[in-house]
């Protein structure tokens, strides 16, 4: 069943109670089986694909993610999409737990994360300059704002390898290079969403300030739970609210992200990647 608008929950957001018409879509890609299965049905009037980004039970750690076969599969469903929830810690003090920031900008500090399609024999360089859509997180600040959020609708989320948090060393570099929000999830899926040629914007839910905060070590695991609750809850309005206001066509360039990528002539790609990677590059290669 085709879907227009892909929804990821991350920590805390496990399920859109909102959503009907219910069925599950277990996919296999050719990258392996993704977090589980896809939740389809209709939100808001819209067909929509809803995945638990961490798995049931929340059992797979940011390093352990599936990212390729969990974009990929959203782009098998029709997705063209994707509203991405994650759990980030606080680098500025204006940025409170229990705020909500739009990142536009991403810096990645993983360490060997798969994070493109490509290789193997067919080469291909996107565009990141920009790596949210404009249109998309236009669209969730404002519904974060239409249900009662405090919204910051720009920062720069520091992507880290995790599991383990920053050190005091670390928070204080991060806080002094500029970065607004640290999380461990969302640049992994932001490269890959552009490399399938779909819209992508974050929902980057404050759960604390990160250590560099002289509060930090009065924080409990009761006050983050607290918090992590209250951020699902706004989480599921913002993203209902935003999948109602989403247009119903595309008015960004991110359909065409590959239209200039592919260095590799269409001659030499090898025909195992070209069948694997069909639903992506078919377009382009004759």
């Amino acid at each position: 069943m085709t879907c227009e608008i892909g929804i990821i929950g991350g920590s805390g957001l496990y399920d859109m109670p909102e959503l009907t018409d219910r069925a599950e879509a277990r996919l296999d890609t050719p990258f392996g089986e993704p977090s589980g299965p896809y939740l389809t049905g209709t939100l808001r009037g819209r067909r929509v694909a809803f995945l638990a980004r961490h798995g049931a039970g929340h059992r797979l750690s940011p390093s352990e993610l599936n990212s390729r076969a969990n974009i990929f599969g959203f782009k098998l469903l029709g997705v063209e999409r994707i509203l991405s929830a994650s759990a980030v810690g606080s680098l500025r003090e204006d940025y409170r737990p229990q705020d909500i920031v739009i990142p536009d900008q991403f810096v990645d500090r993983t360490r060997g994360r798969a994070s493109s399609f490509f290789g193997g024999g067919l080469v291909a360089h996107i565009g990141f300059a920009h790596p949210i859509c404009a249109e998309a997180a236009a669209v969730a600040a404002s519904a974060g704002r239409a249900v009662g959020a405090r919204v910051h609708d720009r920062g720069t989320y520091v992507c880290m390898e995790g599991p383990a948090f920053s050190t005091l060393a670390e928070s204080r570099a991060y806080r002094a290079m500029g970065f607004d929000i640290i999380g461990m999830t969302n640049l992994p899926e932001a490269k890959l969403a552009r490399e399938a040629e779909l819209c992508y914007a974050s929902i980057a839910l404050v759960t604390d300030y990160d250590c560099w905060h002289p509060d930090h070590d009065s924080v409990t695991v009761d006050m983050v739970v607290g918090n992590l609750r209250a951020n699902a809850d706004t989480a599921r309005r913002l993203i209902a609210e935003a999948v109602d206001r989403m247009p119903s066509s595309r008015g960004c360039a991110c359909g065409r992200a590959l239209e200039h990528a592919i260095l590799t002539q269409p001659a030499a790609v090898p025909a195992e990647v070209r069948r694997a990677l069909a639903p992506l590059v078919a377009k382009y290669l004759p």
